[in-house]
């Protein structure tokens, strides 16, 4: 079978997307994804048609072949996506995703997306936790502790603030957190350092991708995080290792996250699923 892909980047966070049915292709996503024998890239996504209220329905699987419910930087190339494939001219789009309807508006920095209010309680994260929220909580790995503050931005976080953030941080502890029996669901791990009241720089240990250039949704809960521990203000700017992202959260239980960044095409391509069965990566 032979399917038609865009390679786009969210800062540095890739994506493969794909108009077509995912049925049929999902279970090449690892395959393609493989830089060596695939196409390369973060994860992959779909466009689908609407099944509600939407304009259009994403839906997206990591690296491994696992399902996400929402990715902050893909919904974005999935906007770039949407304007170039379908001739998309409106202001707006209302996307569907596996965690509820998403508002993305275009903008001079790219798109500006209403990523919905923060999930804070611990059953809905989802977490295993003594108490109904964790904010500022010790976390002991090893003969290491740090404060963690649990956030739900439709996936799982965990935001790990520290003074400075070390390769040896992400690269070994954040699949050891990722995997801990605590998160049913897995987490992506998000290690912060507060510059300024408007600034924090980041590094994040994707589940199921690993470490990425970029998280749209691990820097809203990262900023969410920040708020409710009183680090900075409620509009932010979070330099990540493939660019920045302007974040606000006005701090209130029912305020929406927002976020704004670009969305850029690398290139267009084809190929054949078959071929992807003779290198070994299925």
């Amino acid at each position: 079978m032979n399917i038609s892909f865009t390679k786009m980047s969210g800062l540095g966070n890739t994506f493969l997307l794909i108009d077509d049915d995912d049925t049929k292709i999902k279970s090449f996503v690892p395959a393609l994804c493989d830089p060596d024998f695939g196409v390369g890239a973060d994860g992959v996504i779909f466009l689908l048609p609407p099944e509600g209220a939407g304009d259009f329905r994403m839906r997206i699987y990591n690296s491994d072949g696992s399902e996400a419910e929402m990715c902050g930087n893909g919904i974005r190339c999935f906007a770039a996506f949407v304007q170039e494939k379908r001739g998309w001219t409106q202001a707006s789009m209302a996307v569907e995703t596996a965690a509820g309807i998403k508002e993305v508006t275009a903008d001079p920095k790219g798109f500006r997306v209403d990523m919905g209010v923060p999930i804070l309680t611990t059953e809905n994260i989802p977490l295993v936790w003594e108490s109904d929220t964790c904010v500022n909580a010790p976390l002991s790995l090893g003969d290491r502790t740090y404060t963690m503050t649990a956030v739900s931005m439709g996936n799982p976080h965990v935001v790990l603030h520290v003074p400075q953030i070390t390769t040896k941080m992400v690269q070994e502890d954040g699949p050891r957190i990722e995997q801990m029996d605590i998160f049913p669901h897995k987490a992506n791990v998000e290690f912060i350092r507060c510059i300024s009241p408007t600034e924090v720089e980041m590094r994040v240990w994707e589940r199921g991708c690993g470490e990425t250039m970029a998280c749209g949704t691990g820097a809203c809960a990262a900023v969410v995080a920040g708020v409710l521990t009183n680090r900075h203000g409620t509009s932010v700017t979070v330099h990540l290792a493939g660019g920045d992202l302007h974040i606000q959260w006005g701090g209130a239980v029912d305020d929406s996250v927002y976020m704004t960044g670009p969305a850029k095409k690398i290139f267009d391509g084809s190929l054949f699923l078959d071929d992807l069965k003779k290198t070994g990566t299925m």
